[in-house]
């Protein structure tokens, strides 16, 4: 967690410019921090860095005032001023180092510079005065970290909320050797001597095109050039490469003006590769010329996207998407009921000799593929929200505002599970943790209970039960079968979890109610094949499935009517002999039942496991199943008693 302080370390023995010192520092630039950079300056311009490294150190309580982030400087050169600015690409003039925005902590903290290799500091390095060139200790209104700056060998702490606006201001070096918070001015000296360098900014009217678009990049020097200015620039970036668009990516801007425009043409071919992200990437200027912004990126809208063949949940269809579960993959709970029952599926989903756990980061590829959108395969479908999302839409600022990010069906802090380090790494399918039912912590990761959710609404859902949430307003509800069976998954897939009736304290971990209300609807929204399909993809990383999706009266035998019952797969009904007979078969609509010896249950069901029709039937009754071509197990119910017949269907 980011703290709020800032400390100069300033060494016992004054710098003169002849070293490389920290300059300026802006570390808590606004309410997502990212324009924050720190400045380097050395006693002469051009002057290679090569041997030293920044390192910052985390001063909070769980940072130990040991680095949690380095930056090696070789092959870094200061620029005729003599400065070099470090941070993400949103400030401006555009830092000759980049690093990602928010990655400046904000305090108890510090920055260090150090003759040294960045294989010196490993993550969780303390704070040390070995090779120590130059050192600021900083915080924004918290005491000082006299620990850290004893490390340091500093006697100063800096506040950069000295004049209570520390979202718009910075740390800045005087010539003495103090410091001083005012006004940020990256890239320039901050007694306003040196020389004034010539911007150069580029401009887009709209960050996103379709296949086939043309537009233009105007670039603008704030005075006009005395020569020709050549200026190239990339727009390559990722997928997006040469193939994907025509025109140069060099201009000139003639002597005595001040613009030039590039004109794009995006080529809009038959390929299928998602929408992509072009990057406006300048090259390198001459050295009385800065880049004003640089990095823009532009979307590509790619017109060729599939539609799947099975629908949304909003327009939900059936018995298009098979499922991949194996043959006898439950073959285990047959005969058994209660607490037999729910062990035996525990150890089909549970298995740890086969069930796979994949990082946090994973989850982001996996949803891309379980939630696509079956209207647009550059899209994936948001639960709550009930619409599709672009893929390239997901939140990685803490800015949620039109994104969509990873949504907890069973939320974290009622469930108890956590993220690791190497949640954060993304390493594909073939790389995972063994798990087991006591790995709760690996239920953070698990994708059966993990939706794609509009980042917002995600928030606003919070970690309420089912029943207390309902969606947003207006919402159809299509997902709400969906989260009832992630969260019956859950219950069984891992020890510590429960969902009970009514509505446990949020503070009770291991809980999550409304169970009737989550019965229901389970029952009002049966499994449809964006589910099915979503359970295979899943199936294809973790390797176990959600029972409760290819078998849904599992439900009813756990939680709901037929709790204690015995438990029989539909296929053991069939080789049952008995006198009842089922006649046309194959049919073209309807067929009739004989043999009855009396009034009985009837129940359809699709091969797998969805009561399509259930209704009372007596000896000789003619029914007209109004159903789609295809196999349809039949179960017939007297009392104790049941058989199961296959009819066809033409």
């Amino acid at each position: 967690m980011k703290k709020h302080y800032f400390f100069v370390l300033f060494l016992i023995s004054n710098l003169g410019f002849s070293q490389v010192v920290i300059n300026e520092l802006d570390s808590d630039s606004d309410s997502i921090d990212n324009l924050e950079f720190i400045e380097l300056k050395t006693g002469s311009p051009f002057q290679a860095l090569d041997g030293y490294v920044v390192v910052l150190f985390n001063g909070s309580s769980s940072g130990n005032d040991s680095s949690y982030f380095t930056y090696d400087l070789d092959g870094f050169t200061t620029n005729i001023n003599g400065t070099l600015v470090i941070g993400s690409s949103n400030v401006s003039p555009v830092p000759a180092g980049l690093i990602f925005e928010n990655t400046i902590q904000n305090g108890a903290d510090a920055v260090a510079i150090y003759q040294a290799s960045f294989t010196d500091f490993p993550e969780g390095t303390l704070a040390t005065t070995t090779n120590l060139i130059d050192a600021l200790v900083y915080g924004t209104g918290d005491s000082d970290d006299t620990n850290l700056m004893n490390l340091l060998g500093v006697s100063v702490q800096i506040d950069e909320d000295q004049n209570n606006n520390k979202d718009f201001e910075s740390i800045a070096r005087n010539n003495n050797g103090t410091y001083s918070v005012g006004t940020p001015t990256p890239g320039a000296l901050n007694d306003g001597s040196g020389i004034d360098l010539n911007g150069v900014s580029f401009s887009i009217m709209q960050n996103q095109y379709n296949e086939g678009d043309s537009f233009n990049i105007v670039f603008t020097t704030e005075t006009n050039v005395t020569s020709n200015l050549t200026i190239n620039f990339s727009l390559v970036n990722g997928t997006f490469d040469a193939a994907d668009f025509t025109g140069s990516t060099s201009v000139v801007v003639s002597s005595g003006t001040n613009t030039v425009t590039a004109n794009i043409n995006l080529v809009d071919d038959a390929n299928d590769e998602g929408d992509e992200v072009l990057l406006i990437n300048m090259g390198t200027l001459p050295n009385d010329f800065v880049e004003l912004n640089d990095m823009e990126e532009i979307r590509v809208v790619d017109n060729d996207f599939t539609v799947a063949a099975f629908g949304t949940p909003l327009n939900p269809t059936y018995n298009v998407v098979q499922s991949t579960q194996p043959i006898g993959y439950y073959a285990s709970l047959d005969g058994l009921a209660g607490n037999s029952l729910e062990q035996a599926l525990q150890n089909i989903i549970a298995n740890p000799n086969l069930v796979r756990a994949q990082t946090y980061a994973d989850v982001i590829d996996i949803l891309k593929e379980a939630d696509q959108n079956p209207l647009n395969s550059n899209e994936v479908w948001l639960v709550y929200t009930e619409q599709g999302k672009p893929k390239l839409d997901f939140q990685t600022t803490s800015d949620n505002s039109g994104t969509w990010n990873r949504e907890h069906t069973y939320p974290r802090s009622r469930a108890g599970y956590y993220s690791i380090e190497d949640d954060d790494i993304a390493d594909g399918p073939t790389i995972f943790w063994t798990t087991n039912a006591d790995s709760l912590r690996h239920g953070n990761s698990d994708a059966h209970a993990l939706r794609a959710a509009d980042a917002g609404e995600n928030s606003s859902r919070g970690n309420q039960d089912y029943g207390e949430y309902t969606g947003p307003v207006g919402n159809q509800g299509s997902f709400k079968g969906d989260v009832a069976r992630c969260i019956f998954y859950m219950t069984i897939r891992y020890n510590g979890l429960q969902v009970v009736v009514g509505d446990p304290p949020n503070s009770t971990v291991g809980q999550l109610g409304d169970l009737n209300v989550l019965l229901n609807w389970h029952r009002n929204d049966p499994p449809d094949d964006y589910e099915m399909n979503r359970n295979n993809v899943v199936y294809t990383w973790q390797k176990n499935r959600n029972p409760f999706i290819d078998q849904p009266l599992l439900v009813e035998y756990i939680w709901g009517n037929h709790i204690g019952e015995i438990w029989e797969q539909l296929s053991v009904f069939e080789n049952k002999l008995n006198a009842i007979s089922i006649y046309p078969n194959p049919t073209t609509g309807k067929i009739t039942v004989s043999g009855l010896p009396e009034e009985n249950t009837l129940e359809i069901y699709s091969l797998l496991g969805k009561q399509v029709l259930k209704t009372s039937v007596k000896t000789n009754s003619t029914l007209n199943l109004k159903l789609s071509s295809g196999l349809y197990l039949v179960k017939i119910s007297s009392r104790e008693n049941s058989v199961v017949k296959k009819v066809v269907v033409e």
